[in-house]
């Protein structure tokens, strides 16, 4: 499938706010930037549908827009940016023939040339805008925490992020996310807001947002400890292709346990068993580090007709969905750290020549 065209409106077509996810490919054909003007200049960004079946942003812009743009002005420019709503038409997180499109913004690797283009156009054009903030709203389809994740360690990222959730993540992979290729020029976040179709997950997010149109800057100032608890993610971890696996009693070289997704955001001790292997199945999983090599013997071990952990780790993002395995991963595996001892206080990094920011993060 070609990669569509960016689609850039500065209005809401009419009947736009009524439709459910599923419904916006009979508006937009594509990748759509919908810039509001508000009070303040400098827009935060807000992405939504990245993943076609992570609707929570979507209904959390909806609510926002119903109850303040069609009656007040915004108090701060919002510049919403809605990602694959032909996936959405289907309520997957994207087509058999699409591309991540969660992976394909720049520092993504091995991303069809065509859909690289395209998000490099879309990332020099919100490059252009000089956002106070860039928000990434995204579902879980496992039991998971709401959490905040950041790509850099600095205090105006966490304090942002802290605004949303004490359980901060820090990540640097996997590459080509929007909020990574945006976090060397402001603040920015990917929010992972639980289930979709949650009551909770809408309200959290859509409180968030109207905080951060509110703000009239990001302070500097250090976050205390007791604010954030942040967390590193080390490695990635797969099921190998030729691995037939499942969930429960099945008939599977794999057997997870069931209800393995409540191992999320959970320590668990070195020894903890994760699933049943069966048919003489040796290694069915790969766990890949921040550099790209495989550290699959670090985390795990299979013996015994059996997988378990081989050292102390905590999981997220663990999901039950089969679909989503196949197409992204099993889970994430972090580590705490203390930020404190981490912590950036270096400026943000200049934006590419031609390209020009406004003297403080709260101008505008």
């Amino acid at each position: 499938m070609a990669a569509p065209e960016l689609i850039e409106l500065d209005h809401l077509p009419a009947g736009l706010l009524e439709c459910p996810a599923s419904a916006l490919h009979q508006h937009l054909r594509g990748p759509t930037l919908i810039t509001l003007r508000g009070q303040r200049e400098q827009p935060l960004v807000v992405s939504v549908l990245q993943h076609g079946n992570e609707i929570t942003g979507w209904e959390a812009v909806q609510r926002l827009l119903k109850s303040h743009y069609q009656h007040d002005e915004l108090p701060r420019t919002l510049v919403i940016l809605v990602g694959n709503p032909l996936a959405a038409k289907h309520r997957l997180r994207r087509l058999d023939e699409q591309p991540d499109f969660n992976r394909c913004w720049p520092g993504g690797n091995g991303v069809d040339p065509e859909y690289a283009g395209l998000f490099r156009r879309i990332h020099d054009r919100l490059l252009q805008l000089r956002p106070l903030a860039c928000i990434d709203v995204h579902n879980n389809t496992g039991l998971n925490p709401h959490y905040a994740a950041v790509n850099r360690i600095r205090s105006d990222y966490l304090r942002l992020a802290s605004l949303f959730s004490s359980k901060v993540v820090y990540f640097t992979m996997p590459g080509g996310t929007l909020s990574h290729s945006m976090s060397e020029f402001c603040p920015s976040l990917t929010l992972e807001c639980g289930q979709a179709g949650e009551t909770h997950g809408t309200d959290h997010s859509l409180a968030f947002l109207e905080a951060c149109l509110h703000l009239e800057e990001i302070p500097l100032t250090p976050v205390d400890a007791d604010a954030v608890h942040l967390f590193h993610m080390v490695a990635t971890v797969t099921v190998r292709d030729d691995v037939l696996f499942g969930f429960g009693r099945v008939p599977a070289q794999l057997a997870f346990r069931e209800n393995l997704d409540q191992f999320n955001f959970c320590e668990l001790p070195a020894g903890t068993s994760i699933g049943d292997l069966r048919n003489g199945t040796a290694s069915p999983l790969v766990a890949v580090d921040t550099e790209g090599l495989e550290v699959t013997d670090s985390y795990f071990r299979f013996d015994q007709g059996e997988v378990r952990t081989s050292r102390d780790v905590m999981p997220s993002m663990l999901t039950q969905d089969r679909r989503v395995i196949q197409q992204d991963c099993l889970c994430y595996l972090m580590e705490r750290i203390h930020f404190e001892d981490n912590e950036e206080v270096t400026g943000i990094d200049p934006l590419p020549e031609g390209m020009e920011r406004s003297d403080s993060p709260s101008s505008g």
